[in-house]
C-alpha cells in the first residue's frame, strides 16, 4: 500500500493554526476564570505574530523566489499563502469576536472597564488623561510628519503606531500624513483614579485624544493606530562567517527592518489614510488585517499581571513542589549515587537542577563541569554558577546555541560573560542548532572519577520551568557519563566515538533509531503479538516517521499519540490509520515534554528525548534521546502518559475531517492530568515530610520574580 499519498497528509501551517484556535478555545471557555481567559487570549495574538514573523515569511520567500516544490500534503507555496491568509483573517475575527462580546462585558461585570474610545471619557476623566500625557507622555514622544523634505519613515516591526492625515491651517485642502510611534517604554495600560470601578484607557487613545498638540500648525483630518509585522527569520551564512557571534549580532540589527508582511489597522480606517499606508509600506490587499478593537491583544498579559484580581485567576494549581529523592540530606552527589531520579516540572521544582550546577561550581572535588544552553532566563543562576565554577578553577565549557530564535541577544550576553569568566565557550556548530539538553560534572572521588549527568526535555532555564512540563533525569550510570563524555568531545571537536552506550543523536542516527522502534513494533503486530505505542511529543510533521507509523497501524500496532502542536498525520483513514489516536492538550501550563513508549514484546522500553518528531529536530539539530530504565521511574513515565491519555478536560482530539474536538464525557469521570499532576508531587512532597525527612533545596527569592522572557512562547516553542 501507498503510505506516501498526498490525502493522508495535512499542511503543517494550516495544522499550526488549528493548535491556536485550541488555545483560543481556552480564552472562550466559561468554565475558565476571567482572567485565564486573557491570558489565553493574549497567548493566541502572540503565537499569532511569530507565525507571520517566521512561518508566513518563509512561504513567501519561497513563493517570491520562484519555489515550486509541493508540500507533504500536496499544496504549493502560492496555494498555502492563500489558504493560510483566508485562515488567519477568520482566526482574527473570532479573537476579537472573543474580546468584545465575551470578555469585555465579563470585565465590566467584575468593575473593570476598559474605555475603548477618547471619546467615551467624562469632562473629568478627560482632564486627567490631558493632563498625564502632558507631564508623562509629550516628552517621549518623537513625532513625524512626511512632506518633499521628510520621507516616510523607518517603521519598527511590531511597533505600534499612530497615522495621521492633516491639513495646514489656512493652507488649503492638501493631506499631509503624519505619524507617531506608542512608546514601549511607557506602560500600555493607563489607569483612571475613580471609586467602585477599575477604569482602563490604552495608551494609544491617550495619544491620539492629544495628537493635535503634537502638529500645531496644523489641523488633524483624521488618526488611527496601525502595526506592522515584518519578516523576522535571519538568514547567516555560516559557511562564509568568520566569526558567527559577530554575523548575528549583525543580522539581529536587520531584523527590525525585514519585509512588511502583515499590516493591521484599525476597522473603520479612513480609505486615503489606508491607501497612503499601502503604497508606502508595500503591502497586498490580503496582508491588511481590519481589527474591531485595540490593536495588539498581548496588552491582555499585562492586564493579568494586575494586583487587586486574584479571584479571577486560577487557583487550583500549586507552585513547584520539592523532589522527594533530593529531600534527604545536603548532598545532591550523594542522592544520585544511591539511585537515577526523574523529575517532572513544573510540578516539581527546577531548583536541584539549579543547585547541582551550584554545588558543582564549589565542590573541591569537581574538576569540570559541562553544559549545553539554548535558552536561559534573563538572570540565570546558572549561568551565575558556570561563571563561579570556572572563578574557582574548574574547567568549564560551555555550548551557547546563538541561533536560538528570538533568544540570540540573550544568549550573546551570556556568552560573553562566561567568557569574560574563563569558561570556554562554544557558539553552536556551523549548519546546525544545539537544541539538546544536557550537563556533565567530572568528579574526583576515593573509587576514581564519577561522571555525574542531567539529560532533560526542556531548557536550562529556571523562569520557563515554572510555566513548562519537563522531564529530567539525573544519573550518574557509567555507560550514560560515557556518551556525555562523548557528546561533548563532538561538540567542541568533532571527535565521534567508535561505540555510543544508551543515548542516540541527532543529526546522526536518531531518526534511524525512532524508525526501527516504530518498525519493530510493526513486526510483532506482524507475528500476532501484542505492540504498542504511545508518544507524547509537541509536533509531529516528518513524512518518514508519519509513513512509518502508518505501515505500523496497517499492521495492527496500537498507536496513541499526544501532540500538542502541529500534527501532519491524519487519523481514521482506512486502512492506513484506523489504529492512531491523536490528542493535544492545552492548559495552564504549556506541555512541553517528549516521552515514548514502545511495548516491545511486553519488555517496555522508555526514552525522553529533547526531539520532536520534525525535520528540522531530526536531521538539522544536535538532540539527544534517553533510555530511561529503572523500573520505578518507568512506572513513573507510565502514569504520566496514562493521566494525559485520560484527560476529559484540558484535552482535543483529533477528528478523521482534521478537525480537533474534546472528548466526549458521558459516562467518563472528569478528569484534569495538569491538576493531578500537582496534587500529585504535593502529596509526595507531604509524605516524604511527614516521615521526617526535610527538604535540602530552597529557593532563593530573588529569582521568583523574574518575567518571561520573549524567547520562551507559549505556542511555538
Amino acid at each position: 500500500m501507498d503510505f506516501a499519498k498526498e490525502e493522508y497528509y495535512t499542511n503543517r501551517e494550516l495544522s499550526w493554526l488549528l493548535f491556536d484556535r485550541r488555545v483560543l478555545g481556552e480564552a472562550k471557555d466559561k468554565s475558565n476564570p476571567l482572567f485565564e481567559r486573557l491570558k489565553f487570549l493574549s497567548i493566541t495574538a502572540s503565537n499569532l505574530d511569530e507565525f507571520f514573523m517566521i512561518r508566513v515569511a518563509s512561504l513567501k520567500s519561497m513563493a517570491d523566489a520562484g519555489y515550486k516544490k509541493k508540500d507533504i500534503s500536496g499544496m504549493t507555496v502560492k496555494e498555502q499563502l492563500v489558504k493560510v491568509a483566508e485562515e488567519t483573517h477568520r482566526l482574527v475575527e473570532q479573537q476579537y469576536n472573543t474580546y468584545n462580546r465575551s470578555l469585555m462585558p465579563q470585565l465590566a461585570e467584575n468593575g473593570i472597564r476598559i474605555i475603548r474610545h477618547h471619546e467615551d471619557l467624562s469632562a473629568e476623566e478627560g482632564a486627567y488623561v490631558d493632563r498625564y500625557f502632558m507631564e508623562d507622555v509629550y516628552p517621549v514622544l518623537t513625532p513625524m510628519a512626511v512632506d518633499s523634505s521628510r520621507p516616510f519613515p523607518l517603521i519598527r516591526n511590531r511597533s505600534l503606531n499612530l497615522g495621521a492625515l492633516m491639513k495646514k491651517k489656512n493652507g488649503g485642502e492638501e493631506l499631509d500624513f503624519a505619524m507617531v510611534q506608542v512608546p514601549s517604554v511607557l506602560s500600555r495600560l493607563v489607569n483612571i483614579p475613580g471609586e467602585n470601578q477599575t477604569k482602563i484607557i490604552l495608551l494609544e487613545e491617550v495619544i491620539e485624544r492629544n495628537i493635535d498638540k503634537l502638529f500645531l500648525n496644523y489641523d488633524i483630518v483624521c488618526s488611527y493606530p496601525f502595526r506592522v509585522m515584518r519578516d523576522s527569520d535571519l538568514t547567516i551564512e555560516e559557511d562564509e562567517a568568520a566569526d558567527l557571534l559577530q554575523e548575528i549580532e549583525k543580522q539581529l540589527k536587520k531584523r527590525q527592518w525585514g519585509e512588511v508582511i502583515r499590516l493591521e489597522v484599525e476597522a473603520g480606517i479612513d480609505e486615503k489614510l489606508l491607501g497612503f499606508l499601502r503604497e508606502e509600506l508595500g503591502i497586498e490587499k490580503e496582508a491588511i488585517y481590519a481589527i474591531n478593537g485595540p490593536l495588539d491583544l498581548t496588552f491582555l498579559m499585562k492586564m493579568y499581571g494586575m494586583d487587586g484580581f486574584d479571584h479571577l485567576k486560577e487557583h487550583g494549581y500549586l507552585p513547584p513542589q520539592p523532589v522527594p529523592e533530593l529531600m534527604q540530606g545536603s548532598d545532591v552527589f550523594a542522592a544520585i549515587r544511591e539511585g537515577d531520579i526523574l523529575m517532572h516540572h513544573p510540578y516539581q521544582t527546577f531548583e536541584p537542577v539549579v543547585n547541582f550546577i551550584r554545588q558543582a561550581a564549589k565542590d573541591p572535588d569537581v574538576l569540570a563541569i559541562k553544559q549545553t544552553l539554548y535558552r536561559v532566563s534573563g538572570n540565570s543562576p546558572i549561568v551565575a554558577a558556570l561563571a563561579q565554577a570556572a572563578d574557582n578553577g574548574k574547567q568549564v565549557s560551555v555550548l551557547v546555541e546563538l541561533k536560538a530564535r528570538f533568544d540570540e541577544e540573550n544568549n550573546i550576553v551570556w556568552a560573553k560573560k562566561l567568557e569574560k569568566a574563563g569558561c570556554h565557550v562554544i557558539y553552536g556548530l556551523v549548519g546546525l542548532k544545539t537544541h539538546s539538553k544536557i550537563t556533565l560534572v567530572v568528579r574526583r572521588e576515593e573509587d576514581g572519577i564519577r561522571r555525574y549527568v542531567h539529560l532533560g526535555t526542556g531548557n536550562y532555564n529556571n523562569t520557563t520551568a515554572k510555566l513548562y512540563t519537563d522531564v529530567g533525569l539525573f544519573t550518574c550510570s557509567e555507560e550514560i557519563g560515557e556518551d556525555a563524555t562523548a557528546v561533548f568531545n563532538m561538540l567542541s571537536g568533532y571527535s565521534e566515538p567508535r561505540n555510543w552506550n544508551k543515548l542516540s543523536l541527532a543529526p546522526l542516527w536518531l531518526k534511524d533509531r525512532f524508525l526501527y522502534l516504530i518498525r519493530r513494533e510493526t513486526e510483532y503486530a506482524g507475528r500476532g503479538r501484542e505492540a504498542h505505542i504511545i508518544a507524547k511529543i509537541n509536533s509531529l510533521c516528518d513524512k518518514d516517521i508519519i509513513q512509518a507509523l502508518y505501515e505500523a497501524s496497517a499492521a495492527g500496532v496500537r498507536i496513541e499519540l499526544i501532540v500538542r502542536g502541529i500534527c501532519c498525520l491524519r487519523t481514521g483513514v482506512k486502512g492506513v490509520s484506523e489504529n492512531i489516536t491523536v490528542r493535544s492538550i492545552v492548559g495552564n501550563f504549556l506541555e512541553h515534554a517528549r516521552i515514548f513508549y514502545f511495548h516491545n514484546d511486553g519488555k517496555p522500553e522508555y526514552y525522553c528525548s529533547s526531539a520532536d518528531w520534525m525535520p528540522r529536530n531530526l536531521e538539522r539539530r544536535v538532540e539527544i534521546l534517553f533510555p530511561v530504565e529503572k523500573p520505578r521511574l518507568q512506572q513513573k513515565l507510565r502514569d504520566i502518559l496514562e493521566c494525559q491519555l485520560k484527560d476529559t478536560v484540558k484535552a482535543s482530539e483529533l477528528r478523521p475531517d482534521g478537525s480537533y474536538e474534546k472528548p466526549d464525557r458521558r459516562g467518563r469521570e472528569t478528569f484534569n492530568a495538569q491538576l493531578h499532576f500537582c496534587m500529585e508531587a504535593r502529596e509526595s512532597a507531604h509524605s516524604e515530610e511527614e516521615n521526617g525527612n526535610r527538604r535540602v533545596f530552597v529557593p532563593e527569592t530573588r529569582h521568583e520574580t523574574e518575567t518571561e522572557e520573549s524567547g520562551s512562547r507559549g505556542g511555538m516553542a
